[in-house]
């Protein structure tokens, strides 16, 4: 009988076992796939009051040494076999495993990991966009003549999802900032930070930079309020208390979207391949998913060619490379958004186009997990309430909009794309305050460059500058 891994806590990168244990499960079987150590508020309050010595282990280290070892740190997560409690765990175990208790099919683990290996890698890149070109030796020496910055705190608190392991990504670059990270994992998704920390630890980072402290509601809060600057990913819901707080980086519905304006829709047919990509990459989990198409006319013949290629996908097994469709862990947020889809329907103003094609329900059942199929709702206007709805899988709504009228709509957006090459719309669209990522063309929503972060500046988060003067 295989007795599942145990993860152990992180107290100042030491192996720490608690009593108290969570099984984390297969979302097809229920299969306990390991467990995990928890720790409470007062464990978290106490090693807060020691993080000076966790930064004091990274300020031994140069910029550039870190650099290097973000380098060797990628090619760690992406092929190594690394420390899993008491055991290793593979690249294919970690694949394996992630796969069972996030839903995700292993083709979209393998992407997230190349993902998080770019960024890792590509980190001297990274740090170049989110600095402007900042000489890195000058957080070596503390200042550079008049020039210097200084941390806004001791630590990175980080609230996690279980959603989708490349919001990891996010975290990284603290790292070579000299900034030690303390983690709280999504329930379902322990792995990815965890492999993250051992492979920071094989390629030479100090194993005090990193806290790992799996917790519930009293010990994230903890986290939230012991750390001077903070992550916290969530639902309107969960982040909602947060949201006035300048310390405390919310990450958020996202409310991404693909505007056309009035000089290329008559393109429109040219431009469905990219809106369906945009729509249900990463099985629609991303907070740069589409989740609303709005343009000045065809929305009706936009919605139904999306459904066209849409609405016959299935879920397929996990191992299956052609899987687009992700399982949810929890069935009943399944149960919710499902229920929450159809009430919207029942507004006058929305159909389901997607439902002439989808030749079945929208939740569907294979091999013990719970799927939702890819939802493509035409909307006549944004008093519609499923018009500005996002949902963790496929769905966006088509929206019909007078492009004079589309930025005052919207509401605030993560990601946008504009299809247009007009100069007016493109100038309004530079200075609306509502859209956090523009991309202006023929560009999905997921496009992401690793030196332009699509939310929040992670150095500008961590540091302040400083004026300084020193006597001549």
């Amino acid at each position: 009988m295989n007795v599942p891994p145990h993860i152990p806590a992180l107290r100042g990168g030491r192996a720490y076992e608690s009593l108290e244990k969570a099984g984390v499960v297969d979302c097809r079987d229920g299969r306990v796939i390991a467990t995990v150590s928890q720790v409470n508020a007062g464990i978290v309050r106490k090693d807060l009051a020691r993080i000076g010595e966790s930064r004091a282990a990274l300020k031994k280290f140069t910029v550039a040494q870190l650099l290097e070892i973000c380098a060797r740190a990628g090619a760690e997560f992406l092929n190594g076999s690394l420390p899993l409690g008491d055991g290793r765990q593979s690249p294919r175990d970690y694949i394996e495993a992630l796969s069972a208790t996030s839903g995700l099919p292993h083709v979209m683990v393998r992407r997230n990991m190349a993902k998080i290996h770019q960024a890792l890698t590509q980190m001297g890149a990274i740090l170049k966009g989110l600095t402007r070109g900042l000489d890195l030796a000058v957080l070596d020496a503390g200042a550079a003549g008049r020039l210097s910055f200084y941390p806004a705190t001791t630590a990175l608190g980080l609230v996690m999802p279980s959603n989708s392991p490349a919001v990891n990504s996010l975290w990284l670059p603290a790292i070579p900032l000299k900034i030690p990270v303390i983690i709280k994992p999504g329930r379902d998704e322990p792995w990815t930070p965890y492999r993250l920390i051992q492979a920071f630890i094989a390629a030479g980072c100090p194993a005090e930079a990193f806290g790992f402290y799996p917790t519930g509601h009293e010990g994230a809060a903890e986290i939230l309020r012991g750390c001077g600057r903070a992550l916290i990913f969530g639902d309107q819901t969960t982040t909602a208390a947060y949201a006035n707080n300048p310390a405390i980086q919310i990450h958020g519905p996202g409310y991404s979207k693909i505007l056309v304006g009035d000089d290329q829709i008559e393109r429109w047919p040219e431009f469905i391949d990219l809106m369906a990509s945009a729509v249900c990459d990463n099985g629609g989990r991303s907070c740069i998913n589409a989740s609303a198409i709005v343009v000045p006319k065809y929305a009706a013949e936009i919605a139904d060619a999306l459904s066209r290629k849409l609405g016959p996908v299935v879920p397929l097994p996990a191992t299956d490379e052609n899987a687009r469709l992700a399982a949810f862990a929890n069935p009943k947020m399944a149960e919710f958004i499902d229920g929450a889809i159809e009430e919207g329907l029942k507004i006058p103003g929305a159909i389901d186009v997607t439902a002439r094609f989808r030749n079945g329900p929208r939740k569907a059942l294979l091999g013990g997990a719970t799927y939702l199929r890819p939802s493509i709702i035409l909307c006549d206007s944004f008093a519609q309430p499923l018009a500005n709805r996002e949902f963790l899988c496929p769905y966006a709504s088509v929206v019909t909009a007078p492009q004079s009228a589309m930025l005052e709509l919207i509401g605030p957006s993560l990601a946008v794309t504009a299809i247009t090459r007009d100069p007016g719309f493109i100038g309004a669209l530079l200075e609306s305050l509502r859209i956090e990522r523009l991309n202006i063309g023929p560009l999905s929503t997921m496009t992401v460059s690793w030196d332009q972060p699509h939310e929040g500046n992670m150095f500008e988060f961590l540091y302040k500058r400083r004026a300084v003067e020193f006597a001549q």
